[in-house]
C-alpha cells in the first residue's frame, strides 16, 4: 500500500528538511547537507508515487 504525501513530508520534516513552496500542489524541499532538492506534488492524503516514496526514503 503506498504512503500518502503527508507521511513523506513529516518523514522529511523530522529528517530535518525545510519546506520552499512551489507552484500549485508542488513542494520543494531542501537539506543542508544533501546535494539536490526532492520535490513533492499532490495534496497531503493523495497516495504518493513509487519515485516520490524512492526518493525521499533515500534521503530520509
Amino acid at each position: 500500500m503506498p504512503k500518502k504525501i503527508r507521511e513523506l513530508k513529516q518523514m522529511l520534516k523530522k529528517a530535518g528538511f525545510i519546506d520552499f513552496p512551489g507552484k500549485g500542489s508542488h513542494n520543494h524541499w531542501l537539506h543542508p547537507l544533501y546535494a539536490g532538492k526532492i520535490t513533492l506534488s499532490g495534496k497531503d492524503g493523495a497516495d504518493a508515487k513509487r519515485y516520490q516514496e524512492s526518493r525521499s526514503q533515500k534521503c530520509h
